[in-house]
């Protein structure tokens, strides 16, 4: 198996349940790993035969510009955009944390992790 990961990529954005969230926004931070059979053309060196991460970057960045209530809605639309444009992956692990967020104390992030696991013969 092979993974493609990226981690700690940082967006600005406005989610947030509450209107002062919406309006102040705030830093986060994403993980993502995804897990991939490689193919038999694999050593054919083409980022065709692979998870691109520029494009995993990519989905997360338009997905985080999109603000939201819940942060576990963004989570879950980033994660459906990345099966959908691998539809091969086997394996994701995401994560997207909320840094500082405004809960009256010190708390260094708030975070929803999503897990998916493709059972065999189905994705």
């Amino acid at each position: 198996m092979i993974t493609v990961c990226l981690n700690n990529a940082e967006f600005y954005a406005y989610h947030g349940f509450y209107h002062e969230e919406q309006l102040i926004g705030g830093r986060y931070l994403i993980d993502i790993t995804v897990g991939f059979e490689p193919s038999s053309h694999a050593a054919d060196d083409e980022l065709s035969q692979t998870v691109d991460y520029q494009v995993l970057y990519a989905i997360c960045k338009e997905e985080m510009a999109t603000p939201r209530k819940l942060i576990e809605t963004a989570a879950d639309a980033i994660v459906k955009r990345v099966k959908d444009s691998y539809p091969y992956i086997t394996q994701l692990n995401f994560s997207l944390k909320k840094l500082n967020p405004p809960l009256g104390g010190s708390v260094g992030y708030s975070a929803v992790n999503i897990s998916y696991q493709a059972r065999e013969g189905i994705n």
